[in-house]
């Protein structure tokens, strides 16, 4: 008997010490609370209303280091149902977290709903938004900072201060106005103006030390425009794009197409005074423009001067620094191994996909389009119907894999398929005349080219198989193609948009469901329990654990 005795209690040790092992492994969580309410604005000078994340607008800056889980409890107070989604937070394994309609259903009036998010080895600069309807042009859009874990080497010293810069067009008219232009078939107006931060001219102050370096991330959170962002007589060091550590090239301005975040370093290696911070609209006839200031500490001299000219119409310099953002090799990311020990110029792509945007008339109605196809939202979300064999809200293949050719476009639920693991390459061919932003959630991509005209597997030549940046947003340029290779390792049903919010919600999207047979939780998460069911999923259940 006593053997036995001794046996069992060595076991509860093993046992016990196995368990506390594993607590103490986990990631650490962060816990907040959001209230989601309507409030009265006045971003342009006049009286708006707009949609507050805990009575803010911007809504709370989001941090967190590498690895963390973020428990997110969003109560909505709103008179209407609503959503919010990540821009560039990848969710892996986990697209239930999303946040867009073709994930999630809304949360209604009086409900709240608990995302549930890991940020699995990411690093760098990114942003939340409202996903419904034209909620994005009332506020509700925040910051989100994903920072080195201790001991990763970072590729500069610690800054002296990070400073959140969220900067995009804006109109005075309220979302369900701007809501109601797109549904009689109009494409929205010009925007009203330009906001810093949720404010207009000189609104916001950032203060510096002369000698000091500061880390400033952009994004831009607009609905509509490129813009370009500089600093009176200060150089910017591009540092970071999207969770990509870059070549530390030095501009004057850079341009920050829809949907993208850069992060620069700024030296304030100027006299004692203050300087603008300027934000203006690029390929726009008209130019908006709108300022903060950076403010040396002990200055007394205010900005002076004329506003900093930027760059306008001209497409040529903008395209010239595209290719000039470079991954840089040597540094580490989210991990302490080199950027450049993945070497994606090394495998071969199994398929290449097109997509071609265009603005047809449906109905009568302006609406857009990819490859022919301009989608529309099914009454169930599509995750859902998915993992509940729900017949007949989609169907995979809904939307060809390259342009039809043809000027017929239709109405429809497109989702794409793909398979687990596979390694694409697609391009983003763009006939007109606007520059297009394009975003793929879920992912982490490689931009291999930029090229003027169309695209043909000669273009392939001229890509970038060594050093390009990795990111999550990429504009295509007029009458231009831009080519990504893409290795599809998250499972999960993924939204593949324009960032023009009226071209994205009249239909230049679409879900590529990437897909494995294996039902493991090494590959996907199953539906949370706490996931809200609508459409054809109401009275189902999600799980008991």
């Amino acid at each position: 008997m006593r053997p036995c005795k001794c046996n069992l209690l060595s076991f509860l040790v093993l046992l016990v010490t196995f368990l506390s092992a594993f607590v103490h492994c986990e990631d650490p969580y962060r816990f907040l609370t959001w209230k989601v309410t309507y409030g009265d604005i006045y971003p342009l000078g006049v009286k708006q209303q707009g949609i507050l994340i805990n009575g803010q607008f911007p809504g709370p800056q989001i941090d967190a280091v590498t690895n963390d889980n973020l428990i997110i409890n969003v109560y909505n107070y709103l008179r209407e149902p609503f959503l919010i989604s990540w821009n560039g937070l990848q969710h892996r394994r986990n697209s239930w977290q999303d946040g867009v309609e073709g994930t999630n259903c809304p949360i209604l009036p009086g409900r709240n709903l608990t995302y549930a998010i890991q940020v699995k080895d990411q690093i760098g600069s990114y942003f939340y938004f409202p996903s419904l309807g034209m909620h994005k042009a009332a506020g509700a859009f925040g910051g989100i900072r994903i920072w080195s874990r201790p001991l990763i080497p970072v590729p500069f010293p610690p800054p002296a201060g990070d400073f959140t810069i969220l900067a995009g067009d804006w109109f005075k008219l309220d979302h369900r106005r701007l809501r109601r232009v797109l549904e009689n078939g109009h494409n929205l107006p010009f925007p009203d103006g330009l906001l810093i931060n949720g404010r207009g001219w000189n609104g916001n102050t950032f203060t510096v030390d002369q000698g000091k370096t500061y880390r400033f991330r952009i994004s831009n959170v607009g609905l509509t425009t490129s813009i370009n962002f500089r600093i009176q007589g200060h150089s910017l060091k591009l540092v970071e794009v999207e969770g990509s550590h870059t070549l530390q090239n030095s501009y004057s301005s850079l341009d920050i197409h829809l949907g993208q975040s850069y992060s620069v370093l700024v030296t304030a290696d100027q006299p004692v005074k203050d300087y603008y911070i300027v934000v203006s609209t690029r390929f726009t006839r008209r130019i908006l423009t709108t300022t903060s200031i950076l403010h040396y500490s002990y200055s007394r001299i205010g900005v002076s001067g004329p506003v900093p000219a930027g760059p306008t119409l001209d497409i040529t310099s903008s395209v010239y620094q595209a290719r000039t953002i470079r991954w840089n090799l040597t540094a580490s990311g989210p991990r302490p191994n080199p950027q450049g020990s993945y070497h994606y110029g090394l495998i071969q792509p199994s398929r290449t996909i097109m997509l071609a945007n265009s603005a047809p008339y449906i109905n009568g109605k302006q609406r857009y389009a990819v490859n022919g196809v301009s989608y529309v939202a099914p009454d169930t979300p599509l995750k859902l119907a998915d993992y509940f064999n729900i017949q007949g809200v989609f169907y995979v293949g809904s939307i060809p894999t390259s342009p039809n050719g043809g000027n017929n476009a239709y109405l429809q639920t497109s989702v794409m398929g793909a398979n687990f693991h596979e390694f694409v390459e697609i391009v983003f061919q763009n006939w007109e005349d606007s520059v297009q932003s394009w975003h793929i959630d879920g992912y982490s991509f490689f931009v291999v080219g930029f090229g003027s005209g169309q695209w043909t597997q000669d273009s392939r030549v001229h890509y970038n198989l060594r050093d390009t940046v990795a990111r999550c947003t990429v504009q295509v340029y007029p009458r231009s193609w831009t080519a990504i290779y893409m290795a599809l390792d998250n499972v999960g049903m993924w939204n593949i948009r324009s960032e023009n919010w009226a071209r994205q919600y009249l239909g230049q999207q679409f879900y590529l469901r990437v897909y494995t047979p294996s039902k493991s939780w090494r590959d996907e998460y199953p539906v949370p329990k706490n996931a809200l069911l609508c459409g054809r999923a109401s009275g189902r259940r999600t799980r008991p654990f």
